[in-house]
């Protein structure tokens, strides 16, 4: 047995002479979640059981060891809780960028989200704005979504959203290419020009612009969605906040309390 002050990702591997410091954690055998302490500094909880697709024997720990290098190198991290949670592509996991640029869908809201859409979802088109990870397209995309497009400004999430595109489309054996675009823009002035309306648009914005976005957001998706007036658009928001923008009708709204995220359903009032 080596002993070290450092835990070893990888039980049953010799760790490496050289250490490491990290805010990852490589893929591991099935253990018990370690939750950060106070004093530890760490930025997130990391779960130990690792990804279901590197359990799978023929990934290999070789393949999740590089995948996790790869994700260090890049600056991004690939976190155990952030994964796709339904579909023909559940359980695979998200890369996000490290700090606090991008605030991820949790799993639960995004089940909870796609359970309410139901047959909505496949064949659908989609528009997901301050795309982040590519949770919520992704997650569609899983579910038997035809395509969409993604919009992110943020170069790193940006980068992330492109390696998340490519590891979902590995598992649903589709080209990365087919139908899907990712544009590096402002959700606020992009051109609404890829193709057909969609219908359903995911809206995820960083909470303290929401107030300032949202009227802005709505007028624009008007005019998109004036040909569909029965698109969808979910829109995430922290629970203290209430959106009533003129010309939509709130359908449902998932979640409550203070400073907790929900997510509300409008559809263009007729």
């Amino acid at each position: 047995m080596v002993r070290s002050r450092v835990t070893n990702p990888m039980p049953g591997w010799r760790f490496p002479h050289k250490r490491v410091k990290s805010d990852c954690i490589a893929p591991s055998q099935p253990r018990q979640p370690r939750r950060r302490s106070e004093e530890s500094g760490d930025a997130a909880e990391w779960v130990g059981a690792g990804a279901q697709a590197w359990q799978e024997e023929k990934v290999g720990w070789g393949a999740g060891w590089r995948r996790f290098r790869i994700c260090q190198e890049r600056g991004a991290l690939l976190c155990a809780r952030v994964r796709i949670s339904g579909g023909s592509a559940r359980g695979i996991p998200l890369v996000v960028p490290k700090g606090d640029a991008v605030r991820p869908a949790t799993d639960g809201m995004r089940q909870a989200v796609f359970s309410s859409l139901g047959t909505r979802v496949p064949g659908a088109r989609f528009l997901d704005l301050f795309a982040g990870s590519g949770a919520y397209g992704l997650e569609a995309l899983s579910r038997g979504a035809a395509g969409g497009v993604f919009v992110e400004k943020n170069a790193k999430a940006a980068a992330c959203v492109r390696q998340n595109i490519a590891a979902v489309c590995k598992s649903l054996g589709r080209a990365a290419a087919d139908d899907l675009v990712l544009m590096e823009a402002d959700a606020l002035t992009v051109p609404f020009s890829q193709g057909a309306a969609p219908d359903l648009v995911f809206i995820d914005p960083p909470y303290e612009i929401i107030s300032t976005v949202a009227p802005g957001l709505f007028v624009r998706l008007a005019e998109l969605l004036a040909a569909k007036p029965e698109a969808l658009v979910v829109f995430e928001t922290p629970g203290e906040i209430e959106l009533a923008p003129p010309g939509w009708t709130l359908r449902k709204r998932l979640g409550k309390g203070k400073g907790q995220p929900t997510v509300s359903f409008f559809i263009r009032s007729t």
